[in-house]
């Protein structure tokens, strides 16, 4: 099964790799990823090595990454202690894989299954809404080749309502409870459910938003800034993960 995985343009760092490998970029979805991976470290002492693509290149829609996932979308985490290797595609599932496999005591996860499945929520919430919506704005407002307004005024007033969905989870506005964290019971655990939707919403600026756009959502910048705080969320989106040119 490893040959089916694996051809002549493979990297080699890819198809030599031992343990956990992650092939990524520096954009939110890997972020998320690497981000865990770096909790994991703390949490655990968890060792992986890393690809780095530039997916401007369109490197993942090349044959030997579509092997791995045919999606051809970064990030890809393959686990090379399974026999043959075990290659996961999607943010969300690579997350939830880690949880499973180098999480043991649920340090980002959780053992009540009431509040593992909010964790669910919040993760799929942000994989189902957020992050295609904001993508798009990214879109439309930068990238495209033509400046539509209706998608751009579509899809910015999406990605501002979704941050009002999370702003009610986060201000406790009808529970009269506010938290700081997006999952678990009281003012919430930090989780996988965080890591996943920070690398996307810290991006505000960059999608186009203004101060005036975010004052609705004074708790949602007080998270922002919570969990960028953290050593390891620091390192998931730093020096180590940009490629040099």
């Amino acid at each position: 099964m490893a040959d089916q995985l694996y051809t002549s343009e493979t990297p080699s760092e890819v198809k030599n790799a031992k343990g956990l490998h992650l092939i990524t970029m520096n954009t939110p979805n890997g972020q998320a990823v690497q981000i865990l991976l770096e909790e994991l470290k703390d949490a655990y002492g968890t060792e992986w090595t890393t690809t780095l693509i530039d997916i401007m290149t369109n490197e993942q829609k090349k044959e030997w990454f579509l092997r791995l996932d045919p999606n051809g979308r970064i990030p890809v985490l393959v686990d090379n202690t399974q026999n043959p290797p075990f290659p996961v595609m999607e943010t969300s599932a690579e997350m939830l894989y880690l949880l499973k496999t180098a999480d043991k005591n649920d340090t980002f996860g959780f053992k009540d299954e009431l509040e593992r499945n909010q964790c669910l929520q919040w993760t799929f919430f942000w994989h189902g809404s957020g992050a295609p919506y904001q993508g798009q704005v990214n879109h439309f407002s930068r990238a495209a080749p033509e400046k539509i307004p209706y998608a751009i005024n579509r899809f910015r007033n999406e990605t501002l309502r979704v941050y009002g969905v999370l702003e009610i989870q986060l201000s406790g506005k009808y529970t009269g409870a506010p938290r700081e964290y997006l999952a678990g019971n009281g003012k919430g655990k930090y989780s996988i459910a965080d890591m996943k939707t920070w690398p996307w919403v810290k991006g505000w600026e960059r999608s186009g938003f203004t101060e005036e756009d975010m004052k609705p959502f004074p708790h949602v910048k007080q998270w922002i800034e919570r969990v960028g705080k953290r050593g390891a969320v620091q390192r998931g989106i730093g020096d180590a993960y940009v490629q040099n040119k």
